[in-house]
């Protein structure tokens, strides 16, 4: 076990230059060097999500009426899927993480937004 004064010698050691870094590897084993730079991430995501447009476009005006709004959705999901592998990857973040929380965020939106539309009879595409 390390003594009091040796614990308290060596945390001011580590946190003297940048607190938050030393916090960040010591505690939830975050590298900050290994984290995607915000403005990187921002440009990959504009350029996936712009590559990713035409297919929800599409889906929305090419099926006959009735299955238009199924059609709409499934190609929708599938579009975010592939956007957020493919802003991962131009970000050089890990795309096991952005993928579930892209079709995720995008689900929801579109599950409140049906739900909200509904009983203003503005739902469905």
């Amino acid at each position: 076990m390390v003594s009091r004064d040796a614990a308290r010698e060596a945390a001011e050691q580590l946190t003297a230059c940048d607190a938050l870094r030393a916090h960040a590897r010591v505690e939830p084993g975050i590298d900050p060097d290994a984290l995607a730079g915000p403005w990187h991430a921002a440009g990959a995501g504009f350029l996936a999500f712009t590559a990713g447009a035409p297919l929800p476009l599409l889906a929305s005006v090419l099926p006959p009426a009735p299955d238009r709004l199924w059609v709409t959705v499934l190609s929708v999901l599938a579009a975010l899927a592939l956007t957020g592998c493919w802003s991962a990857r131009l970000g050089e973040a890990p795309a096991g993480r952005a993928v579930p929380r892209n079709t995720g965020g995008g689900a929801l939106a579109m599950a409140v937004t049906f739900a909200a539309g509904s009983p203003l009879g503005a739902a469905g595409v």
